[in-house]
């Protein structure tokens, strides 16, 4: 254990060189702190993209997920593949021609001042519960990795990912989120090829997976999986293409960038789906009750079986770095929220509303990491607040946030891209019609209610939760989108007095976005200061060939190191090719 202990240590050194080496790039101005000034590079942006789709979250509630029903956890994912295709296309380049330094600033320009406020109240509140389920996911794995008080354990996660996010703004949530993807690359890689190994092969995981892999347990009826593959792509074409996360595209130092960013991060999806999942399904064949290795957990119990293929399966010292990969995923993730509600809270309330534009660069800047700190505190209860809800496995928890509390504020923000004309109340509007959208789909339209109309009596619990999802993603689809959509009907142009920005809005988003003058010192810069961060995690790995392993393990721990080298190495030259 003492050996986890180190491998954890290390990397939260890592993470803190990281914070330190780019704190002075955030220290300049309000817009390198809360989106890098927009001159970061493809690769950082598209590593960043993907990560603040990895959460904990991934190797807990998805891995349980994986782990009771095989195959169909793809949906999630393969929907998120489908998203960054239409990112590369139409919305990458759109949203970084916005022109903007935060996401609620885009939507004063698109919609009006008073729903830039109404979206700034909404954005934030949502992101912190949305982190508080990440952090939840983290904490639910840490506190039985160490045998720790959950509570114990979910403060100190959350004050360490707190603190990364407070030192160096979007520079080092950036450049962290950039190593991080290695780190989580290398455990899963490892993870996934000794799981085949040790199952026998693709072949054995599809043949022999309890219930069948495609369907898995408890499924009557194909349909329901159907459906939900293609409501999922629905739901994160939206998650991932509003204006809301459009931050992550922000960054970039411009449009080709952008685009270039939303292919990496599908690649790096495309890439990463099937590797992931291959540990909590060879689990389930070779360690059928691994779920109950931890019963204190609840519901939730099913969430660790990551944690049980790497103690039983893996060379000492890999649960330290899947743990190391989970504080990655969480990081990745609740940093990039923390920084962004800072943004959102600064740039569209504060220096508006209370200090009348009258604040200079260095006050916003002190006020954003003042901010940073309420918010991760609030992150923190909310966590504990999730802790308490034994009944609902993490991944059902992260649906339903989803579903029910997130969908109805993204559609407008979704939409208002594409559709250009709309009353000025009808961003808010929807929100709220979409809110008692979700009501009615909790109260009225339940899973047995739905499943009546076609004749069917009895439903499963796995039939009833997906169910759950396909009715709350289907019902925004069809009613909350189509209130939008309607709302054009309503639209005066005479009545329109956002009309004048609105305009000029949308003629910068069709306008090219090209890099400024000197980008390419800048783009040296990164290039040089990632390298050596990168080559020291590798130096890092190599030490863990010297651990007690059988041959095997340790030559997986070189190879390991030897890629991350590779990497830093091809960094370091491109940054000395003038």
């Amino acid at each position: 254990m003492y050996i986890d202990y180190l491998v954890i240590a290390g990397y939260f050194c890592l993470i803190v060189a990281i914070s330190l080496v780019f704190k002075k790039m955030a220290s300049n101005s309000t817009s390198d702190y809360f989106r890098g000034g927009g001159k970061m590079l493809w690769w950082m942006v598209g590593g960043t993209a993907f990560m603040t789709q990895f959460s904990a979250w991934t190797f807990t509630g998805a891995a349980g997920k994986a782990f009771t029903d095989g195959f169909s956890v793809i949906a999630v994912f393969v929907g998120n593949m489908v998203a960054y295709v239409f990112a590369y296309f139409y919305f990458a380049k759109r949203f970084r021609q916005m022109r903007v330094d935060t996401p609620t600033e885009a939507v004063g320009r698109r919609f009006g001042g008073g729903n830039e406020q109404f979206f700034t109240w909404v954005i934030i509140p949502l992101s912190v519960i949305n982190a508080g389920v990440w952090l939840n996911g983290l904490s639910v794995f840490a506190s039985a990795v160490f045998d720790a008080d959950i509570t114990m354990t979910i403060y100190v996660t959350g004050i360490s990912v707190l603190l990364v996010s407070l030192l160096s703004g979007a520079w080092g949530v950036v450049a962290s989120d950039f190593v991080q993807m290695l780190v989580v690359a290398v455990i899963s890689v490892a993870c996934a090829i000794v799981g085949l190994v040790v199952v026998g092969g693709p072949g054995e995981i599809i043949e022999k997976f309890p219930g069948g892999f495609i369907s898995g347990p408890d499924m009557n009826y194909s349909l329901i999986l159907v459906c939900t593959f293609l409501f999922f792509v629905v739901k994160q074409l939206q998650s991932i293409n509003n204006m809301q996360e459009s931050y992550r595209f922000l960054n970039a130092k411009d449009s080709n960038n952008a685009s270039k960013a939303a292919i990496f991060a599908l690649v790096l999806m495309l890439a990463g789906t099937i590797i992931w999942f291959i540990p909590p399904w060879a689990t389930a064949i070779i360690y059928p009750d691994a779920a109950q290795a931890y019963p204190e957990l609840g519901k939730k119990a099913s969430d660790a079986v990551y944690l049980v293929f790497a103690r039983n399966v893996m060379p000492i010292g890999t649960v330290g770095l899947l743990m190391a990969g989970l504080f990655a995923a969480t990081m990745s993730s609740m940093d990039s929220a923390l920084n962004r509600n800072s943004g959102v809270f600064v740039r569209s309330f504060y220096a508006p509303i209370v200090r009348k534009n009258k604040a200079d660069d260095k006050e916003l800047l002190r006020v954003g990491q003042i901010v940073c700190i309420v918010n991760g505190l609030l992150v923190i209860l909310m966590a504990q607040f999730f802790n308490s809800l034994k009944h609902l496995s993490l991944f059902d928890l992260m649906m339903q946030v989803a579903t029910l509390l997130q969908s109805p504020i993204l559609v407008p923000l979704f939409f208002g891209m594409i559709i250009r004309k709309t009353p000025k109340w009808a961003p808010w509007a929807t929100v709220v019609f979409g809110m008692f959208v979700s009501w009615s789909v909790v109260d009225f339209f339940t899973p047995q209610y739905v499943a009546s109309w076609f004749g069917v009596e009895e439903l499963t619990k796995r039939e009833i939760s997906e169910l759950k999802v396909i009715i709350t993603i289907a019902a925004h689809l069809f009613f909350t989108a189509g209130f939008f959509c309607l709302t054009t009907l309503f639209y005066k142009e005479e009545k329109d007095d956002n009309k004048e920005r609105r305009i000029a809005f949308f003629n910068d988003v069709d306008t090219e976005c090209v890099a400024q003058e000197g980008q390419d010192e800048i783009d040296r810069v990164q290039r040089k200061k990632l390298s050596t961060l990168v080559m020291i995690m590798a130096a890092g790995l190599c030490l863990m060939v010297l651990i007690p392993n059988p041959l095997w393990g340790r030559a997986l721990f070189a190879g390991c190191a030897l890629a991350i080298f590779a990497v830093g190495y091809g960094l370091k030259r491109s940054a000395e090719i003038k």
